[in-house]
């Protein structure tokens, strides 16, 4: 992990009006970010992140946290209020609130996540995308617009995915089909706009001490709401009562077991470009999943 300089705190304390910390403790977890939690002397808790990969993903970040609080009710969700952003030498520091988290069933989880895409589908959005030039992790994330669902998840996720797969294990031939499969698939799907989180895996929600539900680094985008509960499906962590106060606010479409696949297929192909091995076999599994439909 990088080490925070004393000019580094320094720029933060004066940006904050702080005295030096009390504490910077290192957080571990993330891959792609060095993090710390810093207290002062008021018990004024912060997280910071810091970023030296010349690309702007906590710039991105911070404008996600932002839109998705927007649309949040607080008595059932929590996004992190951002406290400030710097570019200090082209290198970059977020900091926001600091949130305890416990364990709690996910009630609230649920709810809060379905009332926030209910609001956020109740603004009315016009097109499916993102106005910004964003990532999934380290990959980018194009920005850009469609009024079609079909062509936004195509062109402006799924296919730059499968453009720098490194790797022979799809060609052409195996892409025009998986493109056709989908468009059948998604023909007479009727997709909510509503603004994602967009990387919604356990790693990225919980509760917080008083049993709400909270959600964090998020890769959002103007895109149908079923994409996010596809996601939470990908590597397990949401139980019944999550999936149960959500679809009462969203009730369960037909063909939803197909959706989760074609939707997923979009982060197995992203963990396929960050990390290789494994998830090239489950490219794959995803591939055969998808034309045997």
């Amino acid at each position: 992990m990088q080490k925070l300089s004393h000019i580094e705190v320094n720029e933060i304390c004066s940006e904050l009006g702080e005295t030096y910390p009390k504490s910077i403790e290192p957080v571990h977890g993330g891959d792609i970010h060095s993090a710390w939690q810093i207290e002062f002397s008021n018990q004024k808790k912060f997280f910071l992140k810091r970023n030296d990969r010349n690309k702007k993903f906590l710039e991105f970040e911070k404008y996600c946290l932002q839109n998705l609080r927007k649309y949040i009710n607080q008595e059932n969700l929590v996004i992190p209020e951002v406290i400030t952003y710097k570019n200090i030498k082209n290198i970059e520091f977020l900091l926001i609130e600091w949130i305890d988290m416990q364990n709690f069933d996910q009630k609230k989880l649920g709810k809060g996540l379905g009332e926030m895409h209910l609001k956020s589908a109740e603004s009315n959005p016009k097109m499916f995308g993102f106005p910004i030039e964003g990532f999934i992790g380290t990959t980018d994330q194009k920005k850009g617009w469609e009024d079609n669902w079909l062509d936004c998840f195509l062109n402006l996720r799924l296919m730059p995915q499968l453009s720098i797969l490194k790797s022979n294990i799809v060609d052409q031939g195996t892409i025009n089909k998986i493109k056709e499969k989908i468009k059948s698939e998604l023909l007479n799907h009727k997709p909510i706009n509503v603004l994602v989180h967009g990387d919604l895996w356990s790693g990225n929600a919980g509760m917080e001490q008083s049993g709400k539900g909270v959600i964090f680094d998020p890769a959002s985008w103007w895109a149908d709401n079923e994409v996010d509960i596809a996601m939470t499906k990908l590597f397990g962590g949401f139980g019944n009562d999550f999936y149960e106060e959500y679809y009462k606010i969203f009730p369960l479409k037909k063909n939803f077991e197909n959706r989760i696949i074609i939707y997923n297929f979009y982060h197995i192909l992203n963990h396929a470009n960050m990390f290789g091995g494994s998830y090239l076999n489950q490219v794959k599994d995803y591939v055969k999943a998808i034309l045997n439909m």
